[in-house]
């Protein structure tokens, strides 16, 4: 099973919580109210997403988090990396050595860039706006990006 981690998973939720209030400062208290996820849990990933230049701290009476950016330019690919690192399905992708016992004769190691490729583009075509519009309102991976995996 292919499944992101449970804190890129809160990452993607909290920045969608974050989304709906543009012009609000949001604290995690308030973001961990709105999503049920523990207010720990919420800081840290707001601490890691303000370090990734995707969320805005202030600090102070008035202070809180807000998107850095419109939501229009910020791929879940991006909150994924934010919190998980570069996204490889493999080690063999992400460059990495050692790591695999059939490393040396692995008669498919050539074939898991493309694939990865395909997976990183599918995160990256759906913006935050994106997950903002109800699920049954559009088709978030454009057809061609889907083709390109079948393919």
């Amino acid at each position: 099973m292919i499944r992101l981690t449970n804190l890129a998973d809160y990452a993607v939720v909290v920045m969608t919580a974050a989304a709906r209030a543009p012009e609000a400062r949001l604290s995690a208290a308030r973001v961990a109210e709105a999503t049920a996820i523990p207010v720990p849990t919420v800081a840290k990933l707001m601490g890691t997403l303000a370090r990734a230049d995707l969320l805005l701290a202030s600090r102070g009476v008035a202070g809180g988090f807000t998107l850095a950016r419109p939501a229009e330019t910020i791929s879940v690919a991006a909150i994924v990396e934010a919190v998980d690192g570069p996204i490889a399905l493999t080690s063999c992708v992400s460059g990495e050595t050692g790591d695999c016992a059939i490393e040396g004769r692995c008669g498919v190691r050539g074939h898991w860039g493309p694939i990865n490729q395909a997976v990183r583009a599918a995160l990256d075509a759906v913006t935050l706006a994106d997950l903002l519009r109800p699920a049954a309102a559009a088709r978030l991976v454009p057809a061609a990006i889907v083709g390109e995996v079948v393919a």
